[in-house]
């Protein structure tokens, strides 16, 4: 069985979106675990309703939160196949990247290169894109390296937003997409059709 660990921060709309997709047939792939940085986040009760291993994570020592350390020991033992931030605001320490190399997934929601890095995410991003002018935004699944959205492009697919009337209405037309790209690749993985050649990534 290809066993997932989602990372979460917020009401866990991809993490929905994921588990829609495993029920469809339970023997590709299974969600076995949530790590969120924040206690009050709402894709808790998600994790709850599906009986999910739940952990609180954090890169300082803080009451009922484990380290990514720990954490990385916990994958290890349970041999995590994929991780995928959907939706996780924090920055994977480095040695935890280096730890699942080519292991960990990011939905950034917009088309990467453009409107990435530090502080590019949720609304900031459809903002900016508003205030670029842009016609077209979407959403890019990468792999996560030491660069804040900075690793390979795993796949991407764009939306017309020439007729959005602000930044809200580019973030709804772009969910749509993260949540129909995002368990499309999720299954991908599991089914070992995803393949890097000469440093580009092809989907099967």
């Amino acid at each position: 069985m290809f066993k997932i660990s989602v990372f979460v921060s917020g009401r866990g709309s991809n993490l929905n979106a994921i588990l829609k997709e495993e029920k469809k047939d339970p023997k590709i792939f299974k969600i076995v675990s949530v790590v969120t940085d924040r206690t009050d986040c709402k894709a808790i009760d998600t994790a709850k309703l599906n009986n999910l291993e739940i952990y609180f994570v954090s890169s300082k020592d803080k009451e009922n939160f484990i380290t990514y350390y720990e954490l990385s020991k916990i994958f290890l033992e349970q041999n995590i196949d994929l991780i995928v931030l959907a939706g996780f605001l924090k920055k994977i320490p480095d040695e935890f990247v280096e730890s699942f190399d080519k292991k960990i997934i990011n939905i950034h929601p917009a088309l990467l290169p453009l409107f990435g890095g530090k502080g590019m995410y949720g609304m900031n991003v459809h903002s900016a894109v508003f205030d670029s002018g842009m016609k077209v935004s979407g959403a890019t699944i990468h792999f996560v390296d030491k660069v804040y959205d900075n690793g390979k492009i795993i796949f991407q697919k764009a939306t017309d937003i020439s007729n959005t009337k602000n930044s809200e209405e580019i973030a709804d037309a772009v969910l749509k997409v993260e949540h129909e790209i995002l368990p499309f690749v999720v299954r991908k993985f599991a089914e070992q059709k995803i393949k890097i050649i000469e440093n580009r990534i092809y989907i099967k």
